[in-house]
């Protein structure tokens, strides 16, 4: 990777009032040599700790429930590094529930779990590639701030990063005209059948496809998006339990100076390291995470014991609770079956077993949250 050349600046509107020069990153799909000691050390060591992910995540029962969770705290997470102000316990409450101002955030995010899921859900019947991009960047989009930027649709004039227009851009991508062979070469290097170490190609994919751009608005996202679509899509997830967002949301400042060094001086290296150790430190969060809840989940099913009859609908509630930790009697009401006074009654018992917390501070349409399962996803 020593003789990396990302790419070259190329001048557009050969006219001074217009003019500007735009990035053309070089085309991916070709061999690599990896010579770099330290990237080896790291790659090796993300590889393990990836592994080990997966392999605890195969093994924990009903793991399907903390998944929703785990969706929600990327999507979060992805949304603030574009600016959005929600927090986890925002995002799970009902949109009624949210206020006037920050409803568009709350909306962002959901936009974000829907392409999430969707995506997901789609990657059984299309594989990674400019199809399943444009669809879930649709979704992504749709109805939300940006829903007037071309939805599923790539960008047909020039877009920039940072500064008030073109003439103080931080980072001007590609011309729209090199789209089309950009990405083609982006979707054929994923799927190639050269030796090169899974970890690696995804960096390089994350790294080219943010330098394209291709979008009007929502390249950050989709590109972070698709890190675990491809992760799975590799096998190197069997479950969707891995996201950088985090990582990058922590250490932005580094994450964009580690593009823009590429960019800048060819140093494809110090970005390749960065994304790994990302992986290497999401991935022991992660499955602490997941051994957390564990054991918290035994914690609170020995506490519901003293419920007696009633522990099993109270066990009925918990296993709703690791989907959607906000809740309210009237859910409780139809997850049980029982009268609205015993729902509220079941509900008072787990507040004072503190496996739930009343938020609102009102005497009506009270929401209860499951704060200590939640807390394990604010602080990861």
């Amino acid at each position: 990777m020593n003789n990396f050349i990302a790419g070259c600046f190329k001048t557009q509107n050969k006219n001074k009032a217009t003019e500007y020069q735009y990035f053309l990153p070089t085309l991916l799909n070709r061999a690599y040599d990896l010579n770099n000691a330290k990237l080896l050390t790291v790659l090796e060591q993300a590889t393990k700790t990836l592994g080990e992910l997966n392999t605890y995540g195969e093994l924990i029962p009903d793991i399907d429930f903390f998944i929703k969770m785990h969706i929600f705290s990327e999507s979060v997470a992805s949304s603030r590094i574009e600016g959005t102000q929600t927090n986890m316990q925002e995002a799970l409450l009902p949109e009624a529930d949210i206020k006037l101002e920050v409803r568009d955030d709350w909306g962002e995010v959901h936009n974000y779990v829907k392409a999430m899921n969707d995506a997901i859900d789609n990657l059984k019947s299309i594989p990674i590639s400019l199809r399943l991009l444009k669809t879930t960047h649709q979704q992504l989009l749709s109805g939300v701030r940006g829903q007037n930027k071309q939805p599923g649709a790539l960008r047909v004039s020039q877009n920039w990063i940072g500064g008030a227009s073109i003439n103080s851009a931080h980072f001007i991508p590609p011309h729209h005209q090199h789209l089309n062979v950009l990405l083609s070469d982006w979707e054929d290097f994923w799927h190639n059948n050269h030796r090169i170490p899974i970890l690696i190609k995804l960096a390089l994919c994350h790294y080219q496809f943010e330098t394209i751009h291709p979008f009007l608005d929502g390249n950050g996202r989709i590109g972070r998006l698709f890190i675990t679509l491809q992760l799975i899509e590799a096998q190197f997830l069997s479950v969707p339990i891995l996201y950088l967002s985090k990582f990058f949301e922590k250490n932005r400042s580094a994450y964009y100076q580690a593009l823009d060094r590429v960019r800048q001086s060819n140093d494809i290296n110090q970005w390749l390291i960065f994304f790994l150790e990302g992986i290497v430190e999401t991935a022991k969060q992660s499955k602490d995470t997941l051994k957390n809840i564990l054991i918290l989940k035994k914690d609170y099913e020995t506490r519901i014991i003293g419920l007696g009859r009633r522990a099993k609908i109270a066990k009925i509630t918990l296993d709703f609770l690791y989907t959607d930790p906000v809740i309210n009697v009237g859910q409780v009401q139809n997850l049980s079956g029982l009268g609205y006074a015993a729902s509220n009654n079941l509900v008072k018992d787990l507040v004072g077993l503190q496996i739930l917390k009343e938020i609102t501070g009102q005497s009506r349409n009270r929401l209860f949250v499951m704060g200590g399962y939640l807390s394990l996803f604010e602080r990861e």
